[in-house]
């Protein structure tokens, strides 16, 4: 089976639609998004809209945040959560508004399919731990995450995309060809974000997975548009705008 699995759209209709465009092209028979369909982006109702057509969503903490209480984020975040759930409650019907929040607040927080483990952030904690390249020298922690994993865990949530090997690695997409084959060792792989990516590359990133081959994806889209609708949305930063186009 090829699935897709996708992450961090946050709110980003133009990379979203672009993305399943060549999901599409890829004969991919299943979607799976990592959470953070909201935050950030200025098309939230749209992008949740979509999600809920995927084969499985689990919850990310920005989407949990337009639930309750945006604790702990930036102020930019913070505005944009607290205007996105102003975004999801309004407009359109009651119905329609309802149908939203009951799918968000409705996601689990893992999901688990024999050896294959999916979350947000990380084993440990799903909704809120990252685990950043440079955590490859932090063995406690790394060491305290594999013993957790079975042995495949794909998550997001840093927007950095990559494969954690167990011997303390970390590899990055371009340095593998974009493409990695599961063995026998325990690895997390880090499928990137859709809607806002942090790794220098301003592209959409996601994964395929058609086992024993994990291939990351990069997709260009009218990033101009979404910064544009950005700056169009006074309670959104422009700063959330103008990072698109760097990538950081």
């Amino acid at each position: 089976m090829r699935r897709a699995i996708l992450s961090d759209i946050h709110g980003n209709l133009e990379a979203l639609k672009t993305v399943l465009s060549d999901i599409q092209s890829q004969d991919c028979e299943q979607i799976i998004c990592l959470g953070d369909i909201v935050g950030y982006g200025p098309d939230p109702k749209a992008c949740i809209d979509i999600v809920q057509e995927f084969d499985a969503c689990i919850l990310g903490n920005h989407d949990l945040a337009a639930l309750f209480d945006p604790e702990g984020f930036s102020n930019n975040a913070e505005q944009a959560i607290l205007w996105t759930r102003k975004q999801i409650e309004s407009g359109d019907t009651a119905e329609a508004c309802y149908k939203r929040l009951e799918f968000l607040a409705h996601l689990p927080r893992t999901r688990r399919e024999g050896t294959l483990m999916f979350v947000h952030g990380s084993v440990r904690n799903p909704i809120n731990e990252y685990v950043f390249p440079e955590d490859t020298y932090n063995r406690r922690k790394m060491e305290k995450l594999f013993s957790m994993i079975q042995k495949t865990c794909f998550q997001g949530h840093t927007h950095v995309p990559g494969v954690f090997t167990s011997d303390m690695n970390f590899l990055r997409p371009e340095d593998i060809e974009y493409r990695y084959q599961l063995g026998d060792e325990k690895v997390m792989i880090n499928v990137g974000s859709i809607g806002q990516p942090r790794d220098g590359d301003w592209r959409s990133c996601y994964v395929i997975l058609e086992e024993p081959w994990v291939s990351f994806r990069r997709v260009e889209y009218a990033v101009d548009v979404t910064i544009e609708r950005i700056y169009e949305t006074p309670e959104l930063d422009r700063f959330l705008g103008d990072r698109l186009r760097e990538g950081r």
